[in-house]
């Protein structure tokens, strides 16, 4: 409600009329969205979808006439999973480029520098990706709206479908991010609620190639499921060695708190293994779900078509 009032206040004053500070909006000037997002970092897999979704809805809201008569405008930049690249780029969008909202990020660690200075800049911040909870609890403020389940609520999604099919003693390879940190605390929590035990946890670095080492420590503790908290191509490098060191044959499952999109495309959706969260599945068969489908095939400028008749877009098209 707070993030709605200030985004459709600020509007509102803009183009009804100026009050004391306030910039002067003309006719025909665009409503700008500053879109920060880690299009280089290991991120990156997740993050394109982030933008294409955005300009997929500004597409189709600049067709219908835009937003109280006025286009909308998306402009973006690159994180970099980077708090000093994330606050020099935002810092631009407000005082060179004077965009009127804030939008994305996966870190947290990003997301949280982010929104402490959309509310020192009066901007409102839409957190697209960063599941953190400190952005709704210690860190919430004002200016910033979060689009994504919390670390807890995901975790408690997704854990009684992992006891249930690879049991409660679990082994946890983390990244060594606050996304990572967040997400081992949640699991664990969801699965002592379950009556479980963690056997071992393994740390490492955020983008990580090689998972070899951790994965031999996890096949050692002899675990019913490993359990990686990461995400982007760090996520997808280690479930590339999960199958490499044959992890499946010794019945030791994988899973994790959040997967999908960021695995599949890059390994192939017949490749993929283990049981994962999602914050939204295509093949839900309801007519909101058919008529977000059909609205985003028709708008997408994609080519290639999945076995699901949808169009698939491949990082190259998108950018």
């Amino acid at each position: 409600m707070t993030g709605c009032t200030l985004a459709f206040g600020d509007l509102a004053a803009q183009v009804l009329g100026p009050s004391p500070g306030t910039r002067v909006a003309y006719a025909g000037e665009p409503i700008k969205i500053g879109i920060l997002d880690p299009l280089s970092s290991p991120y990156k897999t997740s993050s394109v979808h982030d933008v294409h979704g955005a300009n997929v809805a500004v597409d189709l809201f600049d067709k219908s006439g835009g937003v109280l008569g006025r286009p909308v405008a998306i402009l973006e930049a690159d994180d970099a999973s980077n708090v000093q690249t994330a606050l020099k780029a935002s810092t631009k969008f407000i005082k060179e480029d004077r965009v009127d909202v804030l939008m994305g990020t996966f870190n947290g660690e990003v997301a949280l520098a982010v929104s402490d200075l959309a509310k020192k800049e009066n901007k409102l911040f839409m957190v697209t990706g960063a599941h953190v909870p400190e952005l709704t609890g210690p860190g919430c403020n004002s200016h910033t709206f979060v689009f994504m389940p919390s670390a807890r609520m995901l975790s408690r999604a997704v854990t009684p479908h992992l006891v249930k099919a690879y049991g409660n003693r679990w082994f946890m390879i983390t990244a060594e991010t606050m996304d990572g940190r967040a997400a081992e605390q949640a699991m664990a929590e969801a699965l002592l609620a379950e009556g479980g035990e963690v056997l071992g946890s393994v740390s490492t670095p955020f983008g990580t190639t090689d998972f070899t080492t951790a994965l031999a420590q996890a096949k050692t503790a002899k675990p019913g499921v490993v359990i990686l908290n990461l995400y982007g191509w760090d996520l997808v490098h280690a479930l590339k060695a999960y199958t490499a060191a044959g992890l499946a044959k010794e019945q030791i499952g994988v899973g994790g708190m959040i997967g999908g999109e960021q695995i599949g495309r890059p390994l192939g959706y017949a490749n993929n293994a283990g049981i994962w969260g999602l914050i939204w599945d295509p093949k839900i068969n309801s007519e909101s779900s058919r008529r977000f489908i059909q609205g985003l095939s028709s708008n997408s400028k994609c080519n290639t078509t999945g076995p699901d008749g949808l169009r698939c877009c491949h990082a190259h098209e998108i950018l």
